[in-house]
């Protein structure tokens, strides 16, 4: 009788391994595409099995007990392989198929990867996308991730990456603002700029410039009246001629095509927070499911040849020596 009721709780354990990966109750079921009640009976059930406590919940969050941890360690491995099992089988229809979850930066998602969604999802449309847009670096397996799009110079060891672009860094700022302000002829003359950057915590923020040689390498502090994590809030108040700002080419792309922001130290590279290469990143495994080898492709084929800019040209009358600093 015991061995039945064991029997009839395997889903129970594969929903506390959700639950540990998601880390609440509400992320989970949402997950697991149940209701938090459910959710919360399915647990309350395998700890009545199992005779101890599995889970320690707050009002906000859950943390697993010593001997919920131990459950969830001892069974993730195996929930994962039939995982894959299921998934090499489903791909011998060779359509992919399926849910996807997949994590990118905010700015970069909004304004390149969705634009290329749906050409993807009109060619296949068994597969279905959600889409877990934020800046920090989530840990895929924990978090029932299958991809992720991310600049990066370094891969972990443990992940697989497929290297989709390259990309760069470009400092910009809108014709107003150089009309007010003048245009920086060197990198020393950014200190008299209002600079517009990420966060930067326990320090001065700075930015680091080559001469087009690698001869000269300097780096300079800067400061502004707008630090912002996301560049798309840069780009914007850019645009809005709050100053100069260090953005990624694809931040910068449309803006700088349409005339409403220029480049401005054009001959001299920049090694600013971005890395300069995009990949697409998942935990190694020995299958990779088809809907992710296709979407990668997609992406791969969408983006060769990274963010094409036009080649600056200063317009007419446009001033290129530093003017005192006025207020804006």
């Amino acid at each position: 009788m015991e061995s039945e009721k064991i029997n009839r709780l395997w889903s129970h354990l594969h929903w506390l391994v959700v639950l540990a990966q998601q880390g609440s109750y509400t992320a989970a079921a949402a997950r697991l595409d149940v209701s938090k009640a459910a959710m919360s009976q399915r647990i309350s059930e395998l700890e009545k099995l199992a005779g101890v406590p599995l889970v320690q919940r707050t009002t906000r969050s859950v943390r697993l007990t010593e001997a919920g941890q131990r459950l969830v360690d001892d069974t993730r491995t195996a929930f994962e392989a039939i995982a894959h099992s299921f998934a090499s089988v489903r791909d011998l229809a060779g359509t992919p198929r399926g849910l996807l979850r997949v994590t990118a930066p905010v700015a970069f998602a909004r304004q390149q990867l969705v634009p290329r969604l749906a050409a993807f999802l009109q060619q296949y449309p068994e597969v279905r996308l959600e889409l877990e847009l934020s800046d920090r670096m989530a840990s895929l397996a924990m978090e029932g991730l299958d991809l992720a799009i991310r600049h990066s110079d370094q891969v972990p060891e443990t992940h697989v990456a497929w290297n989709l672009c390259p990309t760069h860094s470009v400092l910009v700022a809108s014709p107003a603002y150089l009309a007010r302000r003048g245009e920086p002829a060197h990198p020393e003359d950014l200190r008299q700029h209002d600079c517009l950057h990420y966060p930067r915590r326990g320090g001065t923020p700075t930015w680091t410039f080559e001469s087009e040689a690698g001869a000269e390498r300097l780096t300079i502090p800067v400061a502004g009246p707008l630090a912002a994590n996301n560049s798309e809030a840069l780009r914007d108040a850019a645009l809005s001629g709050m100053g100069i700002a260090l953005l990624p080419d694809f931040s910068a792309q449309a803006a700088l095509r349409d005339g409403q922001l220029v480049q401005v130290l054009t001959h001299w590279a920049n090694a600013g927070p971005f890395a300069r290469q995009l990949y697409a990143i998942r935990p190694y495994s020995a299958h990779v499911p088809l809907a992710v080898s296709i979407l990668v492709q997609h992406l791969r084929q969408s983006l060769a040849g990274g963010f094409a800019l036009p080649v600056p040209q200063p317009p007419a009358g446009r001033q290129t020596a530093v003017t005192p600093a006025a207020p804006l």
